[in-house]
C-alpha cells in the first residue's frame, strides 16, 4: 500500500509540473505577442499631406523631418492623443459650422486643438481659451474680456473671432499657411519676416523655433486624427464626449446673483457656470443692457 501511495503521490506531482510548464509556456507567449503588438515603429510622412488646400513640400529634407517629429510626438503621446479625439467629438461641430459660414478652411479646426487642446486654459503670457487670444486681440476682434466677463471663453464669440483674424492674416500675407503661421507669430512678424528674407513662402522661411513647429504640428494632428486607425488609436462612439442638450435664454438686463438665476431656472449653479464658461464671477454686470444668450442644460 506504501509504495501504491508513492507512486501516486510521483505521479501527482509529475502532472502537476507538466501542467505548470504548460502554463508558464502559455504566459510567456502571451506577453510576446503583446510586445510585438504594441511595437513603437517609425512613422511614414506621407508625399499627400495639404493644409487648407495647399500642398506640403515634404521632398524638403528638413520639412519632412519637422513633420516626422510631430506625427512621432503625438501619435505616442497616446493619453493625449485620445482626449482630442473625445473632445473633438463635443465641440468640433460647432467649430465647423462656424468655420464653413465665414469661408475658413475647415483644416483651422485642428488649429483650436494644437493651441488649447480644446480647453478653457489660460497660457502664462494671458492667452485663454480655445483659441488662446491675449485680451488686447481678443477686444480687437469683437470680444469683451474683463473682470466680470470671458468670451475668449464662449466658443461660438471665440470662434468667429479666430476666423475674422485668420481671414485678415491671410489677405495681408497671400496663402492660408502663412495667415495659420501668423496666428501664432503675429502678422506684423511674418509679415517682416517675408520682407527681409524676399521669400513668401511658410515652408521656405527660416523662423523662430516655435512657429517653425507650429504649421508642421497642425498637419500632423490632422493626419492623425483624420485617420486613427492609422495610428492606433482604437475608440469606440461611446467613449467619446458630447454636448448636452440646452437651450438659450435671452438676457439684456443685471443679474445680481446667478446662484438665484439658476434655481429659478431649475439648474445647478455649477451646470450654469459649466455651459456658460465666459461668466466669471456669480453675477452679471450688465449696465449696458447688451443681449446676452445663456445657455441652460434641458
Amino acid at each position: 500500500m506504501k509504495n501504491v501511495f508513492k507512486i501516486s503521490a510521483v505521479l501527482l506531482l509529475s502532472i502537476a509540473f507538466i501542467n505548470s510548464i504548460s502554463y508558464t509556456d502559455i504566459v510567456e507567449k502571451k506577453i510576446d505577442k503583446s510586445r510585438v503588438y504594441y511595437g513603437v515603429k517609425a512613422l511614414e510622412v506621407r508625399s499627400d499631406l495639404s493644409f487648407a488646400g495647399e500642398y506640403v513640400p515634404v521632398h524638403m529634407a528638413d520639412i519632412k523631418e519637422r513633420i516626422d517629429r510631430e506625427l512621432l510626438v503625438n501619435t505616442y503621446w497616446q493619453s493625449n492623443g485620445l482626449l482630442f479625439f473625445k473632445r473633438a467629438n463635443k465641440y468640433f461641430p460647432i467649430i465647423e459650422r462656424i468655420l464653413k459660414e465665414n469661408n475658413v478652411p475647415d483644416d483651422f479646426k485642428y488649429l483650436a486643438i494644437i493651441e488649447s487642446g480644446l480647453l478653457n486654459v489660460k497660457s502664462r503670457a494671458g492667452a485663454k481659451g480655445f483659441w488662446q487670444f491675449m485680451p488686447k486681440t481678443a477686444r480687437q476682434y469683437g470680444l469683451e474680456v474683463n473682470k466680470n466677463i470671458d468670451e475668449r471663453c464662449h466658443i461660438e464669440k471665440s470662434t468667429l473671432a479666430a476666423c475674422k483674424y485668420l481671414k485678415n492674416a491671410k489677405k495681408k500675407l497671400g496663402s492660408w499657411t502663412l495667415a495659420a503661421a501668423a496666428y501664432n507669430a503675429g502678422v506684423y512678424s511674418i509679415s517682416n519676416s517675408i520682407k527681409k528674407q524676399s521669400v513668401n513662402n511658410y515652408y521656405r522661411l527660416l523662423l523662430n523655433n516655435e512657429t517653425s513647429r507650429y504649421i508642421p504640428r497642425l498637419i500632423a494632428v490632422k493626419e492623425i486624427m483624420g485617420n486613427p486607425k492609422r495610428y492606433g488609436f482604437n475608440y469606440k462612439s461611446d467613449d467619446l464626449y458630447n454636448n448636452v442638450k440646452t437651450k438659450k435664454i435671452k438676457v439684456n438686463y443685471q443679474i445680481n446673483d446667478l446662484y438665484k438665476f439658476a434655481k429659478i431656472h431649475n439648474v445647478t449653479y455649477k451646470d450654469l457656470k459649466i455651459n456658460n464658461p465666459w461668466l466669471k464671477q456669480s453675477r452679471l454686470n450688465n449696465k449696458s443692457k447688451r443681449v446676452y444668450y445663456l445657455k441652460i442644460p434641458l
